[in-house]
């Protein structure tokens, strides 16, 4: 993301808390020339991600504030590790501190949930990799947090990458009559995904050329029988596992033999990794 949309992303954090008012508390307990100084800290181990917003969102508030990182995105904290340092007007550092850390304990939360499923998987082949249930306004951010904590992204949008779910199977008519809509079209530069949930629509959908075949909603018996099937038809079809999928059951459905396994919890089911502020005033 660029930073003009990052800013605009952080105005309107911001505004969401100030609403033109401003900090009522921080104004009327806290002379306007109090300096002071803070530090953003890990209360737990997690994958750092969002300092460069969070160092936005202060300069946003006020560009007289010097916020340093100590820590860098992508790096492995530790609790009670420092992640950056904060100097200048005390009623601006309380300004900023909210929306400061609700960014950075949402995309450090996505980027360390990606982590633990990049090891969940490790050594199996199979790679997990993000969807597009991402939170509105935030998609960049997640997807950057995902690839920092170990996992791929799929595609970003409806614009980059051809995948025709159930729905448009049934309103095109299922997996052939998708297929030839697309081959008119003449979009062959880009990749092509079918979503199936049974075998007849499987061999269609190899026997129409699709370059990734997306398993849906099976458990692990028949995700396996679905892949050797795929296998024994075109062994080098991109495979991919997706729905239900959790931390505890990545694994055996790595084990599968599937290539990719996209899961909805790499973002809409990370958990926010707690960070604080602390503040302490200057002479």
């Amino acid at each position: 993301m660029s930073e003009g949309a990052d800013l605009k992303l952080v105005r309107v954090a911001l505004a969401e808390d100030l609403a033109g008012y401003g900090d009522i508390t921080s104004r009327l307990t806290i002379p306007a020339e109090q300096t002071g100084n803070a530090a953003i800290i890990a209360r737990q181990d997690l994958v750092v991600c969002g300092l460069d917003l969070a160092k936005l969102v202060m300069r946003a508030v006020d560009p007289e504030v010097t916020f340093t990182a100590v820590a860098s995105d992508g790096m492995q904290a530790k609790d009670r590790d420092t992640l950056a340092v904060i100097e200048g007007s005390a009623r601006s550092i309380l300004t900023a501190e909210r929306t400061m850390l609700n960014l950075l304990g949402h995309l450090s939360g996505v980027a360390t949930q990606s982590r633990r499923f990049a090891r969940a998987v490790a050594g199996t082949g199979a790679m997990v990799v993000d969807t597009r249930k991402t939170t509105p306004g935030l998609r960049v951010w997640e997807k950057k947090a995902v690839v920092l904590g170990g996992c791929r992204n799929h595609r970003f949008g409806l614009f980059d990458m051809i995948l025709i779910k159930n729905n448009h199977l049934t309103a095109a008519g299922g997996v052939r009559a998708a297929m030839e809509k697309v081959k008119q079209a003449g979009a062959a530069y880009m990749k092509v995904e079918v979503e199936v949930e049974n075998e007849a629509d499987l061999r269609e959908a190899i026997a129409c050329g699709a370059d990734i075949i997306m398993l849906d909603n099976q458990d692990v018996a028949s995700l396996k029988k679905m892949v050797e099937t795929a296998r024994s038809i075109k062994r080098d079809v991109v495979l991919e596992a997706s729905g239900g999928v959790t931390l505890e059951s990545v694994r055996a459905i790595a084990e599968t033999g599937v290539d990719l396994i996209s899961s909805s919890a790499l973002t809409m089911g990370a958990p926010p990794v707690d960070v604080s502020l602390r503040l302490a005033m200057g002479v």
